[in-house]
């Protein structure tokens, strides 16, 4: 899809709705149907302001901008959004499809910038300039487990290599040739670098070339995908703009300055990647096997229930149980918690349980108890943050939550962010820090874990039973 999207917060075509809708129209053809045009190159911070928009050239993705459940999401459409309110512009997005397509159209004055998961490059900097660095990456190459693995450069040719045509994947590979003359791969553009990868995972092609971030999202949905081994050092992922925009891009490197300095783009980052940090093939494998062999008992009950918590959809609830219990209804530990969301008997009779292996009366009391962390939050702490604070409030206690925010506080740090609570909550089982707490010791990385497994099955369940047809479907490439 071409398309320009215009608000403040950009809407997806057919969905454009609420006060910051400022006019949609779709395009056709970059090549035919081309729109404010001109020359981007001499446009200056001051011009843009004064039009009351930034044009963001992006593309869409899970890494960079889809439409899901709550509205739009993505890391990039997260800080364009951000920057165009700094600015006090309305974010008007340019979302194209075809990825080769991303750079020709800022060259072509489509946009302000482009910010669609792009790799700083030596040939790409000859015809742009960059903002500074959010995100690092590295290119890996990526087979399937038990298939026909390369362990290093030198086993590279033969293998059956397809990548996407237009990237950063088919420039690195040209080097490489350059002293590994046998080397050869196929290229397309009609698929994206996430439809490889699955015809990688399904066997119908041996390896691909993606970047770690694209590799680490994947492999919760694919589980076989196996990194054999990187192709490339670290690099970066920045903003392009047209040479010249210099006062735009000296804006820029400011407005990111102070993100990183209030950790907020950390933040932004553990949003989208804070759940993939650590990947468990036999976890992941055995969670999908499960989502098939179990699941279906009990969709409906966690769809039930679900109707009376608006905060919370079916697929985290489900998600939550498989980390308590595994959908086991008979589920029990050392300690005495049982069932499918593994209440204690103290809180299961707060609760008016008196069975905790009735399945349904698990669920709905696993389901209260998790309301009534989330109502105890203060009202500054938003979403998605909300959740993740109050799914480890359900673990470890709201005691030591109100303690975690205490020294986040002390820290100088937001006690309101989950990505600054999942660094605190460790320290609580360390005596230099707890010993002056109102509550104390806590194994105060178990929470973290906690939630970082509860993020990665919920968004497995989120993409598999996804009935709208709106959140993302492919991915691209840098």
């Amino acid at each position: 899809m071409d398309g320009q999207l215009s608000r403040k917060g950009a809407a997806w075509p057919g969905l454009a709705s609420g006060r910051y809708l400022s006019g949609l129209l779709l395009l056709g053809a970059l090549s035919g149907c081309g729109w404010g045009g001109g020359d981007q190159a001499g446009d200056t911070l001051e011009a843009i302001q004064e039009s009351g928009e930034l044009r963001v050239i992006t593309r869409n993705s899970p890494t960079t901008y889809y439409y899901g459940r709550d509205g739009e999401k993505g890391l990039e459409y997260d800080l364009a959004r951000r920057f165009a309110d700094e600015l006090g512009v309305d974010l008007k997005l340019v979302v194209i499809d075809d990825f080769g397509e991303i750079l020709d159209a800022l060259a072509k004055g489509k946009g302000h910038l482009a910010a669609a998961g792009l790799t700083v490059t030596r040939k790409r900097k000859e015809r742009f300039a960059f903002g500074p660095s959010y995100q690092s990456v590295q290119q890996q190459v990526v087979c399937r487990r038990g298939g026909e693995v390369p362990r290093e450069w030198e086993d590279l040719p033969g293998v059956d290599l397809l990548v996407l045509e237009g990237t950063s994947y088919v420039e690195r590979l040209r080097e490489i040739r350059q002293v590994m003359p046998d080397l050869a791969w196929r290229e397309t553009g009609k698929l994206s670098t996430e439809q490889i990868l699955e015809k990688v995972w399904r066997g119908e092609v041996d390896c691909t070339v993606a970047d770690s971030n694209i590799v680490a999202l994947n492999q919760r949905y694919y589980p076989e995908l196996v990194v054999a081994f990187p192709i490339s050092e670290e690099q970066e992922l920045a903003w392009a703009l047209p040479k010249g925009s210099e006062a735009l891009r000296a804006k820029l490197r400011e407005w990111f300055g102070e993100l990183a300095a209030q950790q907020e783009l950390a933040a932004i980052r553990d949003r989208y990647y804070g759940h993939v940090t650590i990947f468990d093939y036999v976890d992941i494998a055995t969670f999908q096997r499960r989502i098939t062999s179990r699941l279906p008992r009990y969709k409906h009950l966690f769809r039930k229930v679900a109707e009376g918590y608006p905060a919370f959809s079916w697929e985290l609830l489900a998600a939550q149980a498989y980390q308590e219990s595994h959908w086991r209804p008979r589920a029990k530990s050392p300690t005495g918690v049982r069932g499918m969301m593994m209440l204690t008997l103290t809180t299961a009779r707060s609760l008016g349980i008196r069975n905790r292996l009735d399945v349904r009366n698990s669920i709905r009391g696993g389901a209260e108890y998790l309301a009534r962390m989330y109502e105890r939050l203060p009202e500054a702490i938003t979403e998605p943050d909300r959740t993740w604070i109050a799914l480890a409030a359900y673990n470890v206690g709201m005691g030591h939550i109100w303690d975690a925010r205490r020294l986040a506080e002390r820290a100088g740090r937001d006690p309101d962010s989950w990505n600054t609570l999942k660094d605190m909550l460790p320290k609580l089982s360390q005596r230099q820090y707890y010993k002056d707490l109102p509550y104390g010791y806590a194994r105060g990385t178990e929470p973290v874990k906690y939630v970082r497994r509860i993020r990665q099955y919920f968004q497995i369940l989120e993409r598999r039973f996804s009935q709208e047809g709106l959140d993302f479907q492919t991915d691209q490439a840098s």
